[in-house]
């Protein structure tokens, strides 16, 4: 890892910015290489990730992995594949309802800042609403499932996805064509970011 990037790291885990509004306090959870050619943009940890600091460490990220078509020890290779969330910390949960919102403060702190300090990235995984609205901005569709279904069109830069959840089992079974189509296209071009 150079300098700078370290340094940045040193910066994002010590921040405390948000450190009033996070119920189990702060614990920003990134996975950085200064030669990172895959950008994973998620939403926030969530409670497993928060108690191990590793990101998608959770049933989400095994299922990830396998969208992507690559391994664990591939997925955390920091050289290889750089993560951060919309909202580093886990933002707390909502009774019933699953996780809170990613906080607001994050992306217009560190991801210009982040994405500046990984220049060999190829290909940006926009997982979700809050990072494909940032990333895509007035270019993605109505819906979520709109933007997913036109994932090529963003390609080469980005690919959309929705998160990797147990909600997403439904989902996928009322939408054939995103593991008909848009899976074999996503691992293709993991593949070709990979190997450059």
């Amino acid at each position: 890892m150079g300098e700078a990037l370290a340094s940045l790291c040193n910066e994002i885990a010590a921040c405390r910015v948000c450190a009033a509004h996070l119920p189990a306090g702060p614990r920003p959870v990134v996975q950085l290489g200064a030669t990172a050619r895959l950008l994973i943009i998620g939403q926030a940890p969530g409670s497993k990730v928060h108690a191990s600091g590793i990101p998608w460490e959770d049933a989400s990220g095994a299922r990830l992995q396998a969208w992507l078509g690559i391994d664990a020890v591939t997925f955390y290779d920091a050289s290889q594949i750089a993560m951060m969330p919309m909202g580093f910390c886990y933002p707390g949960a909502i009774s019933g309802a699953g996780d809170l919102p990613p906080r607001p403060e994050c992306a217009p702190l560190w991801h210009d800042r982040v994405r500046a300090a990984l220049p060999d990235v190829h290909l940006t995984i926009l997982i979700g609403q809050y990072a494909q609205q940032r990333y895509l901005a007035s270019a993605r569709h109505t819906t979520l499932t709109e933007t997913v279904q036109a994932a090529a069109d963003f390609l080469p830069s980005y690919m959309p996805l929705p998160h990797p959840s147990w909600r997403s089992t439904g989902w996928m079974r009322r939408n054939p064509w995103f593991e008909a189509e848009i899976l074999p296209t996503l691992q293709t071009a993991v593949a070709h970011a990979l190997c450059g």
